[in-house]
C-alpha cells in the first residue's frame, strides 16, 4: 500500500503516554492530498505517484498547471510533489489521501527545508572548537584556523568546511515514529522535531529504513 502525504508543519507540543511520561512531538497538518498523476514504467520509464496539496484561488496557479489538474477534476493547489514508489497498484489519479494512511507506531521519513540562518561562522555552522584562549590571542578565538596544505599541493581542497550560508537546505529526518494520528482533523504527531519553520511545507513518506 502506498504511504505518503504532503503536509504543513504546525509546531511542537507534548503528549502523555499510558505511563504518564511526556513525549515531545511535532504536529503536522497532513492532507487531504489528491492524487494528480500516477506514473508507470510503461508510459514514463519509472513508477511514481504525484500528490497535490493546499487548495488556493485559481488565479494563483499557472494555466498549464490548471489544465493538468482539470484532467482529473481536481481543484487548484499550492503544492505538487512526486513520490517514487513501486506500490501503485492500489491507487489511481483522482483519489483523495488523508492522515489515516498512517497509523500509530508507523515509522516515517519527514522531508522539509531547514530554517535559513544567513551567513554563519565555522563554529556555529560546523561545530568547530575555535582557537586557544591563551598566549596573548585576542582576535582569533572563533577563527577556523589554517585551511591550506603547505607546499604540496599548495591549495585548499574543494569541500573544505568553513564560514558561509547556513540553513535553507533540504533536510530529511529519518525513521521517526508516529506518536498519534487524528484522522478527523488530518493531524499527525511525530516523535521529536522535524526540519523547517512553523507553517512550512513538509513531505511525509514511509521510512526507508524499516
Amino acid at each position: 500500500m502506498f504511504k505518503g502525504l504532503i503536509g504543513r508543519k504546525i509546531g511542537m507540543t507534548q503528549i502523555f503516554d499510558g505511563n504518564g511520561a511526556a513525549i515531545p512531538v511535532t504536529l503536522i497538518e497532513a492532507g487531504p492530498c489528491f492524487v494528480s498523476q500516477v506514473k508507470t514504467p510503461e508510459a514514463d520509464g519509472y513508477s511514481a505517484v504525484q500528490l497535490a496539496f493546499g487548495e488556493i484561488k485559481p488565479k494563483r496557479v499557472s494555466k498549464a498547471e490548471l489544465g493538468h489538474l482539470k484532467v482529473n477534476n481536481l481543484p487548484p493547489v499550492r503544492v505538487l510533489r512526486e513520490f517514487r514508489t513501486k506500490k501503485i497498484d492500489d491507487i489511481k489519479a483522482g483519489d483523495e489521501l488523508k492522515a489515516s494512511v498512517f497509523a500509530d507506531g508507523d515509522y516515517v521519513d519527514v522531508i522539509g527545508t531547514s530554517k535559513g540562518k544567513g551567513f554563519a561562522g565555522a563554529m556555529k555552522r560546523h561545530g568547530f572548537g575555535g582557537g586557544v584562549r591563551t598566549h596573548g590571542q585576542s582576535d582569533r578565538q572563533r577563527s577556523p584556523g589554517s585551511s591550506g596544505a603547505t607546499t604540496t599541493p599548495g591549495r585548499v581542497f574543494k569541500g573544505k568546511r568553513g564560514p558561509g550560508h547556513m540553513g535553507n537546505v533540504r533536510v530529511t529526518s529519518s525513521h521517526i515514529r508516529v506518536a498519534m494520528v487524528d484522522a478527523e482533523r488530518n493531524l499527525i504527531a511525530v516523535h521529536g522535531s522535524v526540519p523547517g519553520a512553523k507553517g512550512s511545507t513538509v513531505i511525509i513518506r514511509e521510512a526507508r529504513k524499516q
